[in-house]
This record gives C-alpha cells, sequence and structure tokens, in this order.
C-alpha cells in the first residue's frame, strides 16, 4: 500500500513527496564561472564556494583559464584539479559548441549574437572581436552547465565573465548573477546596467560598491542589488592570539602594481630611515611592478629595510602578517581590500587610505590609521606614529579591529547570506 504524507486533505504520495525532494536536491546545483580560478590574490572566491557547500550547494566550478597557473597553495590546488576550463583546448575547442548551438536553436543563438553586438557597442574599449569570442564561449559553458544541471550560475566581477554568463542565460541556460568587487568595473563603462537588468539579482561587496551599482543602474533595478562581503574562514579567527611584536615591522600584501601605492610606501620608508628611525617593511606579493620597486630601493639603500617575498601560500602569509606590528596598505583605487580582514582578525592595526568600502571597515583611531591617497606627508606620519605608539597601545587597536571583523566578515554568515538569495524561488 502506498504511504501517503500531510496535504490540503491530510495527504501526498510518497513518489509525490520524493520527487519533491529530488526537485529540492537540483535546486542545490549552481556553478561558478571565473575568467581566472584559481588565484592567489583571489582566495575570497574559494572561501566563498566552499562555504556554500558547507550549507549544502553542490558547486561547478569553471572558468576562462588557470589551468596551468603555478598556486603557492594546497587549497588552491585542489580547486585547480576541480574546475573546468573554457580555453583549454584553445581557440579551436569553441568551434564546435558555438556551430552546436547555432544549428540547435538558432532563434536563441541570434538573439545572443544581437546581445553581444550590442555589448561591444556599449563596451568599446574592447574590440569586437572579443564579444564574438565571449559568445563562443558561452556555447561551451551552456553545455556544460546542461550536462552538470545546474539551475543557476554565479559570475565574479562585472567584466567579462558576467558577459559570458549573460549570453549563456540568453543561449537558454539558468539565472545568473553576479559580484562586483570594483574598482576595475567601475572605471570604464561594462555595460553594467544590462547585465543587472537581465540577471536575477547582484551583489556588492560593500554600501560604496553598491552605491557605485545605484549610480548606473535605473531606480527599478536597485532592488535587484545585494551587499555580501567577501569573508575569512575559520583558520584566521581560530588562530592563537599572537601578542603585537615589539619590532618596526610593517608588512604590505597584494599585487605589486601602480595602484596598490607601493612606490609611495618605499618613498615613506626611504624619509623615515632618513630621520634615524628604526623601519622593515615586507612586501608580500609579486607583479609588474617589482623590477621598478627593487630599482627604488637600490636607489635608496634600502636593502636592509625592505624584504619582497614574492608570491607565498596562504599560512604564510598569516605568519608575515602575525610577524609584524601593523598592515600597511596604501592603495590608490581599491574595492575593500581582504587582507585588510585578514590582518584584523590576527589583530593588527591597519595603516590605509580613506577610499572606496575601506572606511566601512578600518576606522580611525580604533582599529588603525586613515590618510589620503597619495599623499607621501600623511603616509609618513602614519608610519611615524605607529612606530612611536606603545606595544599595548597598539595592540588595543588590534583587539578592536578583531572585534570588528569578526562582526561583518564571517566567510559562514556571509555565504549564509548569498545561499538564502539563491534559495529564493525567483533566483
Amino acid at each position: 500500500m502506498l504511504r501517503t504524507v500531510g496535504r490540503s486533505d491530510g495527504r501526498i504520495s510518497t513518489r509525490e513527496f520524493e520527487a519533491n525532494l529530488s526537485t529540492d536536491k537540483a535546486r542545490l546545483k549552481i556553478a561558478y564561472f571565473v575568467n581566472h580560478y584559481p588565484k592567489v590574490s583571489h582566495t575570497f572566491i574559494r572561501r566563498e564556494i566552499l562555504a556554500l557547500e558547507r550549507q549544502g550547494f553542490e558547486v561547478q566550478r569553471l572558468a576562462l583559464r588557470g589551468w596551468d597557473t603555478p598556486v603557492p597553495d594546497e587549497e588552491d590546488r585542489a580547486e585547480r584539479d576541480r574546475s573546468r576550463y573554457v580555453l583549454r583546448n584553445g581557440a579551436a575547442g569553441l568551434f564546435l559548441p558555438l556551430l552546436r548551438c547555432l544549428l540547435k536553436s538558432p532563434v536563441r543563438f541570434f538573439a545572443a549574437f544581437a546581445l553581444t553586438i550590442k555589448m561591444a557597442r556599449a563596451y568599446r574599449e574592447r574590440p569586437w572581436v572579443y564579444h564574438l569570442a565571449y559568445l563562443a564561449e558561452a556555447c561551451v559553458v551552456l553545455s556544460w552547465l546542461r550536462a552538470f544541471g545546474a539551475r543557476h550560475v554565479h559570475a565574479h566581477f562585472g567584466t567579462n565573465s558576467t558577459e559570458v554568463v549573460m549570453l549563456t542565460h540568453a543561449l537558454g541556460g539558468p539565472p545568473y548573477s553576479f559580484t562586483v568587487h570594483g574598482p576595475d568595473e567601475f572605471l570604464q563603462p561594462m555595460g553594467l546596467a544590462e547585465k543587472t537588468r537581465r540577471s536575477a539579482f547582484a551583489v556588492a561587496i560593500s554600501s560604496y560598491g553598491r552605491s557605485q551599482l545605484y549610480l548606473r543602474l535605473p531606480h527599478q533595478d536597485w532592488s535587484k542589488v545585494h551587499v555580501i562581503h567577501c569573508g575569512l574562514d575559520n583558520a584566521f579567527y581560530d588562530m592563537a592570539p599572537v601578542p603585537v611584536p615589539d619590532a618596526p615591522r610593517f608588512v604590505c600584501v597584494g599585487r605589486l602594481s601602480e595602484e596598490k601605492g607601493q612606490l609611495l610606501l618605499i618613498e615613506a620608508v626611504a624619509r623615515v630611515t632618513a630621520k634615524k628611525i628604526p623601519i622593515e617593511l615586507v612586501l608580500v606579493g609579486d607583479g609588474l611592478l617589482r623590477e621598478e620597486l627593487e630599482n627604488l630601493v637600490e636607489k635608496y639603500r634600502l636593502r636592509a629595510q625592505v624584504r619582497i617575498t614574492g608570491w607565498i601560500s596562504n599560512k604564510e602569509v598569516r605568519d608575515e602578517i602575525a610577524r609584524a606590528r601593523a598592515l600597511v596598505l596604501p592603495s590608490f583605487s581599491e574595492g575593500l581590500p581582504v587582507v585588510i580582514m585578514e590582518a584584523m582578525a590576527l589583530r593588527r592595526p591597519v595603516l590605509t587610505t580613506y577610499i572606496a568600502g575601506i572606511p566601512e571597515l578600518v576606522r580611525a583611531g580604533e582599529n588603525g590609521w586613515l590618510f589620503p591617497a597619495g599623499s607621501l606627508d600623511d603616509l609618513t606620519d602614519a608610519l611615524e606614529a605607529c612606530l612611536a605608539m606603545p606595544i599595548e597601545d597598539l595592540q588595543k587597536l588590534g583587539n578592536a579591529g578583531y572585534g570588528r571583523v569578526i562582526v561583518r566578515h564571517s566567510i559562514d554568515v556571509e555565504a549564509g547570506k548569498l545561499a538564502a538569495i539563491l534559495r529564493a524561488p525567483n533566483a
């Protein structure tokens, strides 16, 4: 006899109940699409994916590239093995999926093609041939999403990765959403209004990021925008507190590039050194600016004061932060840097610029120093003030930062917000 469970007259069939369970399970199958994954500077994406899996989601990892990029962290290497890469077979690997989409559903294909042309006109910094490549990439992604059974796809960064998933949706793929980080998405026209209009929802990582989306969207689409912070995993919060060392060492973590302000930081270290004030600086990271930074270090004879590590693992980054008096990040352009969250979780005060979303987390005099971007005088003054402050007072700043970041940037809490939106019927 068929067992039954409740309905309006008291029961539904077990078969219907099991079908509902099957549907619920299918709703938890989602995909993530990123331009480059994994990447040393994008560990927040990995944390978010793993947190969603702890929430019960089954996540397919898709990316354009990243299969051959060296990554020092073991968790990133594991993510690389779990990912599928659109461009792994070169341009030749795009032709057959594109032809298949054209022949199987010509109406949808030409609608997606028209959208491609529209985006090419709106985003003129990229030649039209790039946008045609995005359409071909979308055809590959579509076949993988269907094979996996993804009911939703989420992209990080409102750049080409979001254009690809938008075109995938136009080809008949599942609904999509995307996270905007800044500042790149806000520095040039990228069709954010069109991408948001067609999306299920959009995410900003800070209130500042939300305001920048509002600036580019019609008012009727503002309700689609949610603020979900980047989060830190428990490895940062569960570490036994390491007291602020009585050493004149600062650490700066990030890609070695113009927008991070490291050249200005070397100038400031040179000024402090000229006053016979002991100071050390560790630059954690690598990038195109490395040679110029090394030349500047040589120019000011700062080899004893400045060390550049190159890319290192997450654990090594944590160790470098723990060995420092404070984190310094004199950026000219940012969204909301994850390394600030990491330093605060490790109870270190932060010296940084009051731009973009940074003042939402760093409070001057409460957990660090804020100074005007590009000001050598103010950066130098902040370094000297930090060096002059008693260790017990620095520890109070670091403890205050810890209290603030655990409330605002727990990855499981933030991923829970995203999970709730993804579980909604209209996602």
